[in-house]
């Protein structure tokens, strides 16, 4: 029987390499669906609560400080969080600070951080007084 039968199963190689391919792409994005899909345990929420945070506390830019108990409802499901905003009042060492939500607990080892508590900042705009704006720095603590 010659190599080039009818009688065997043969496929052009171009169709077969647009076979493998598609198989290939299938394999990888259900790969990467079925990655995004399961839940991290170890994933640090803070950062995604304090951008949720930043957009609740402010308008046009600026933070508004009265609005920062609004933003405690932005809290993950199963966590606490403590809301802080600190700006300089402009007269030079005096630091004016903003706080919402239950104090974070501390270690015993260390007054200064909590016992696993995660940890975002950024700096934003906060309005102090009509016309009156100032840099300050937006810090979330999610436990």
């Amino acid at each position: 029987m010659p190599h080039w039968s009818r009688e065997r199963a043969q496929a052009e190689p171009l169709p077969a390499l647009v076979a493998v391919f598609a198989v290939c792409v299938g394999l990888v994005t259900y790969t990467g669906v079925l990655g995004d899909a399961m839940p991290e345990p170890n994933r640090n929420p803070a950062p995604a609560t304090l951008s949720e945070v930043e957009q609740v506390i402010s308008s046009n830019g600026i933070v508004e400080p009265t609005r920062l108990a609004d933003a405690l409802r932005t809290k993950p499901a199963g966590r606490r969080l403590n809301i802080t905003l600190a700006t300089d009042s402009g007269n030079g060492n005096q630091t004016q600070l903003w706080h919402a939500g239950p104090p974070v607990p501390k270690t015993a080892n260390s007054a200064e951080t909590a016992n696993s508590a995660e940890i975002a900042e950024t700096v934003v705009s906060v309005r102090i007084s009509p016309g009156n704006i100032r840099p300050a720095r937006l810090r979330v603590e999610v436990w």
